[in-house]
């Protein structure tokens, strides 16, 4: 966990493409819930904020 956290810290590709990916994945499951008509406004957003993110944190260096 803590070399998790030290790379995030020093913006490496990895760390920051899992957290992006992982907002990618949320926006998406919060997209097909049925539950929360809150989950689903905001599901756009967060999917679109993982997008943008997984852009720039591709260009990170290893």
């Amino acid at each position: 966990m803590a070399d998790f956290l030290r790379a995030l810290l020093r913006f490496r590709r990895g760390p920051w493409e899992s957290v992006a990916s992982v907002l990618i994945g949320a926006g998406v499951i919060m997209l097909m819930q049925p539950f929360s008509f809150w989950a689903f406004g905001w599901s756009f957003a967060v999917t679109l904020t993982g997008t943008a993110m997984f852009l720039v944190v591709s260009h990170f260096p290893e």
